[in-house]
């Protein structure tokens, strides 16, 4: 299992990715190496043999020239003698002499001190040869060789101290991958940590904190932004399901009771106290309906397959019966409406039932969270020749700041709401969202004293 984890193949992938390149740039520098020493040799073996000719044509017939002498002064370095004609031979002294077979001899004698590869008794040499002019004449070739193996020793004494130079690197190399890898890879182990316990439902998961801008510490934050996100999305649907069950459970609670107290054989009930337990059940199970209705626009909204019937609407009756409603929903005196529309008709593109649904959640949230007694005031007008704007405003205690840009959150409810149990959630999705799917704007301005949710209405 350890090494298949990212803690050891991390480092080992960058440590083959070292190793390849050290043994990519070694062979590639002992061949420079051995182009540089084979070059380096062939200038050397042409100052020798130019300075050779120059002596023995100064001498020839004159003095005698040891070879042996010449040789141990070159370091080792090997004299051959090619004669150019038959019998042509240095007078000054005995030289090997090579076959003209071993020479390439028109390219002595053509060109400057050419280099070749020289093979003489089994052994390989290096060799440059010189032309040798008596009189001007060409009478052979002077050939000085150096044995291949003296350059063989020259770059592996290169590829030894590059082996000392691994020996010490690479332990170096080894350090600097797992320290650097481990930056890397316990920041990832810690959010691998993170997501199996978020998967399990552990929300609260508190990663390290991570410096420096990098992709990791970037990824590092989004996780644990998106963490919160989900411990507030669980906090919002337990708490949606709670006022779900809150509001149903009443209605359903008043439907039982009327309904068993009628069916009750130990009591007479007259027409018009049936009638008024009958009323109560009808208008408990209209609440239900709406309850239900609201859920489902939730889940069509979610899946894309909310209807939208956009016609030409005069919005003023949609917003005087919306404000009936609304007054016939609550007691007498305990919230004052006041409806302000102009005399000419408000036409625009839209579907009425939905403009209906909006408005009616824009007003009952204002008579809910505003004292009693007090004003809700829904205004329409026609500010140009492309927007109806309706607005919606009352004397409640408004939205902080800070809750304002989270209220068309699914299933959001502020510290406001908390107070009211009976609220879920939904009105301010479905205001937000319906309005969105209908070709409508709805945003939200809030002070200490008055909130105002706006709706406006494109005339298409």
């Amino acid at each position: 299992m350890f090494f298949r984890s990212l803690r050891f193949r991390l480092p080992a992938l960058f440590l083959l990715g070292i190793l390849l390149a050290a043994v990519v740039a070694t062979l590639i520098a002992v061949r420079f190496f051995q182009s540089y020493t084979r070059t380096h040799a062939a200038s050397e073996l042409r100052r020798e043999a130019a300075g050779i000719v120059t002596l023995y044509e100064g001498q020839a017939g004159v003095g005698h020239v040891s070879p042996g002498n010449l040789q141990l002064a070159l370091g080792g370095d090997r004299i051959y003698w090619v004669p150019a004609v038959a019998g042509a031979s240095l007078l000054a002294g005995p030289v090997p002499q090579l076959p003209r077979s071993e020479v390439p001899l028109a390219r002595v004698v053509h060109r400057s001190s050419p280099a070749f590869d020289l093979d003489v008794q089994g052994s390989t040499y290096l060799g440059v040869g010189q032309v040798v002019r008596l009189a001007g004449i060409p009478v052979g070739a002077l050939v000085v060789a150096k044995p291949e193996s003296a350059l063989r020793s020259r770059w592996l004494q290169l590829v030894w101290r590059l082996a000392i130079a691994f020996g010490i690197g690479i332990p170096v190399a080894l350090a600097l991958v797992v320290f650097f890898s481990l930056r890397i890879v316990r920041p990832i182990e810690a959010l691998t940590e993170a997501a199996d316990e978020v998967a399990e439902g552990h929300y609260g998961v508190e990663l390290p904190e991570q410096t420096g801008g990098s992709e990791v510490a970037r990824l590092s934050a989004r996780f644990g932004e998106m963490a919160v996100r989900l411990a507030e999305s669980e906090a919002l649907t337990r708490n949606f399901l709670m006022s779900v069950s809150h509001e149903l459970r009443t209605p359903l609670t008043s439907i039982f009771g009327f309904a068993e107290t009628l069916l009750r054989q130990d009591i007479l009930f007259g027409e018009e106290e049936r009638r008024t337990f009958l009323g109560y059940i009808a208008s408990e199970s209209e609440r239900l309906t709406t309850i239900v209705d609201q859920l489902l626009n939730v889940a069509r909204l979610d899946t894309g397959d909310l209807q939208v019937n956009l016609a030409a609407t005069d919005v003023r009756p949609v917003v005087a019966e919306v404000v009936r409603a609304a007054e016939q929903a609550h007691p007498a005196g305990d919230h004052e409406f006041i409806v302000d529309l102009p005399d000419e008709r408000l036409d625009a593109e839209a579907d009425g039932d939905k403009l209906r649904q909006i408005l009616g959640n824009l007003v009952d949230n204002a008579v809910k969270f505003s004292p009693a007694g007090g004003k809700v005031i829904v205004t329409a007008r026609r500010p140009n020749d492309q927007v109806v704007l309706i607005r919606v405003d009352d004397e409640g205690i408004g939205i902080p700041e800070e809750e304002q840009r989270r209220i068309f959150t699914k299933f959001y409810r502020g510290e406001s709401m908390e107070r009211d149990p009976s609220t879920t959630g939904t009105g301010s999705l479905n205001t937000s969202s319906t309005a969105a799917r209908s070709g409508y704007w709805a945003s939200l301005a809030s002070a200490a004293t008055v909130s105002a949710l706006v709706s406006a209405i494109s005339q298409g």
